[in-house]
């Protein structure tokens, strides 16, 4: 009787941390957002509070399996970032998102050009969309007459790059703190953005 007990009040507890663990799970959403080199876009979202991954990778084109070293024609260079709903917002990362990339440029994002580098919000369902239209509008709005490039694109499947180039801002800090130096990001952000730049 008293092992039957037990076992019950041991089951009671399993089904009742697993009714808390699922919300739990379930609280997460993702947003994908291509901005030039992953590894600046990786930078830009890692450690805010709310963002638990940010994964640099491929998406946009129809090419499977996209590698770095190989090929990958047609996709945009991107990140996907996984957040708490809780504590940041899609709102909050369009914001983040803008003030990290130069949407007039046409060709690329700074001294990175090419297709797979321009700039783009891949928002996933209505809501995301909704918002992601909604911010565009008013990055239209702050430049104009100039005219922004980047677009808003349904979201497809998301491709994580070799392990190399993730984290790749932490596993190579001179590198890349030379490479964003030489490659005028944080000027050309400061002129677009002023004390915004990289921020928010």
């Amino acid at each position: 009787m008293r092992s039957n007990t037990m076992m019950r009040h041991a089951i009671l507890g399993a089904v009742l941390w697993m009714c808390l663990l699922v919300p739990a799970l379930a609280a997460e959403d993702r947003a994908v957002f291509a901005g030039g080199c992953f590894w600046c876009m990786e930078a830009a979202f890692q450690g805010r509070e709310g963002v638990t991954d940010v994964v640099s990778g491929f998406t946009g084109g129809t090419l499977p399996n996209p590698t770095y070293a190989g090929d990958h024609s047609g996709h945009f260079e991107a990140v996907e970032v996984t957040y708490d709903p809780a504590l940041i917002s899609y709102q909050q990362l369009l914001d983040l998102y803008w003030v990290n990339v130069d949407p007039l440029d046409n060709k690329g994002q700074f001294c990175d050009k090419g297709p797979s580098y321009r700039s783009a919000v891949f928002p996933a369902g209505e809501a995301q969309r909704q918002l992601a239209e909604a911010s565009l509008a008013e990055v239209k709005k702050r430049f104009a007459p100039q005219v922004v490039y980047t677009e808003i694109l349904p979201a497809g499947a998301f491709w994580p790059v070799e392990e190399a180039h993730q984290d790749y801002y932490l596993k190579n800090p001179v590198r890349y703190k030379f490479y964003r130096w030489n490659c005028g990001r944080d000027q050309r952000l400061q002129q677009l953005w002023g004390k915004d730049a990289g921020s928010h």
